[in-house]
């Protein structure tokens, strides 16, 4: 087995495809840099990502997988799912080999495992666009904090550019420390470090709009008053609502 290294990114990762039938590298284990342990046994294949090389192999997806199932690469790619280079590695060799399309023979693992990452994936983003509560602050920026089990960031997107495109906004993943930032014009990556700020509630507070807390009242108010406490289901509740949620809504916060 030779460790084949690259940089994370999804290019990156389509270099690393190339290469390996490049030099017919055989049994590969595709890793991260810096994430796979020193082997001492087999060898080890740096890549260097060259956009070229991941371009001839995203052309040749193309033309065997359809739109949707070519994007379920990008979804799997960002689940961060031990293991999930080499499921797609052997993904993309079953395809190549095909002569017809292989994208709902779940008969085989890779393409069974693959629908399931994507169903996940699916479900988070669908929950994130549905949980997500903005806070303003003094200067009009409207931010929320999400620590989402998969790397949904990039899924969710479109929908919060199209859907407030009137206002300025950041949503910021705790977990991977990294957010999304609107300016009302576009869409941008940004990495800030607040860690503190966001653990220190007081210091929090006084950036918030003067009306914030009075906002976040009425809406605990008003969800209060929707809920019907001789139709209460605690079970069903949690179950489209997981707790691990709870932190970030509004309406699950002490007033």
């Amino acid at each position: 087995m030779q460790t084949v290294l690259y940089d994370s990114s999804f290019e990156g990762f389509f270099t690393a495809v190339f290469e390996i039938y490049e030099y017919k590298i055989k049994d590969p284990d595709i890793q991260q840099q810096g994430a796979a342990p020193v082997s001492l046994f087999g060898g080890q294949h740096t890549v260097h990502t060259d956009i070229a090389k991941a371009t001839r192999v995203i052309k040749k997806l193309e033309e065997k997988l359809s739109a949707d199932a070519f994007a379920n690469i990008y979804r799997v790619l960002l689940s961060e799912q031990p293991g999930m280079e080499n499921v797609l590695f052997r993904y993309i060799q079953y395809a190549l080999q095909a002569t017809q399309s292989i994208e709902t023979d779940y008969s085989h693992p890779d393409v069974l495992w693959i629908q399931q990452v994507v169903r996940k994936m699916g479900r988070e983003k669908h929950r994130m666009e549905a949980f997500i509560r903005f806070l303003k602050t003094k200067d009009g920026l409207f931010y929320a904090t999400v620590e989402p089990d998969f790397n949904v960031l990039p899924l969710i997107r479109k929908h919060f550019e199209d859907r407030y495109a009137d206002q300025r906004w950041l949503i910021y993943d705790t977990r991977r420390k990294y957010g999304l930032y609107y300016d009302l014009h576009s869409v941008t990556e940004v990495t800030i470090d607040f860690a503190a700020t966001l653990n220190d509630k007081a210091s929090l507070r006084t950036l918030h709009d003067e009306q914030e807390d009075l906002y976040q009242s009425l809406w605990r108010t008003y969800f209060g008053s929707t809920n019907i406490q001789a139709r209460r289901n605690m079970k069903l509740h949690i179950q489209h609502m997981p707790r691990r949620y709870w932190k970030y809504l509004t309406e699950k916060l002490p007033g």
